[in-house]
């Protein structure tokens, strides 16, 4: 767990550093002077809410989970590649027949977002889950790796206000020694908007 944690704090600090690049690139409007290609600040930030059914051996004791989230969008290639950083809270409800408490869960990810075509995206994200109640329900491991694919799309609603839905596979390595992958299929609808 150690190792995912510094991979993933590694990571962070290298979406900053191209963060950082992307906003030092300017485009020269003078005539006759050489031109560089354009990259604008352009950071997106959206805030939304997050729904997901478990799959595998996590839907055997938990029927569904809620939250939110919030992600950053740091352009690196202007309107096609952006490094990401997201952050939120997942509740998993158990089912009231397995007589355990609900998992609350705060996933810290870090990844790439490319949009092949205009407003459609496939990202990819790294990071870890900490457990906030793991003492209740008898974890040994208080923070797990987690990976997220997903897909999505902005639908602009005005100026540069989006909506943006997505859907993902999420996994999560296992919560207690000799146990089994929590992995979940979830939903993403958020306001996104760019400062």
């Amino acid at each position: 767990m150690k190792i995912s944690i510094k991979i993933s704090v590694i990571t962070l600090a290298a979406i900053s550093i191209l963060s950082i690049q992307s906003k030092a690139q300017t485009k020269s409007a003078s005539p006759g002077a050489s031109t560089t290609q354009s990259y604008t600040s352009g950071i997106r930030l959206s805030v939304g809410a997050d729904a997901g059914v478990p799959v595998g051996s996590l839907k055997d004791n938990y029927d569904w989970s809620a939250g939110g989230s919030v992600q950053a969008d740091f352009p690196v290639i202007k309107n096609q590649l952006y490094a990401i950083v997201t952050g939120g809270y997942n509740n998993f409800f158990a089912k009231t027949s397995s007589n355990l408490d609900d998992i609350h869960m705060i996933p810290v990810k870090a990844g790439l977002k490319f949009f092949p075509v205009k407003n459609v995206y496939v990202q990819g994200e790294a990071g870890a889950s900490f457990i906030t109640n793991k003492n209740d329900l008898g974890f040994s491991k208080s923070a797990v790796f987690a990976y997220a694919p997903q897909a999505g799309v902005l639908f602009n609603v005005g100026g540069k206000n989006y909506i943006d839905a997505g859907f993902r596979f999420e996994g999560n390595t296992k919560f207690s020694d000799g146990g089994k992958t929590n992995n979940f299929l979830g939903l993403r609808v958020a306001y996104a908007f760019n400062l």
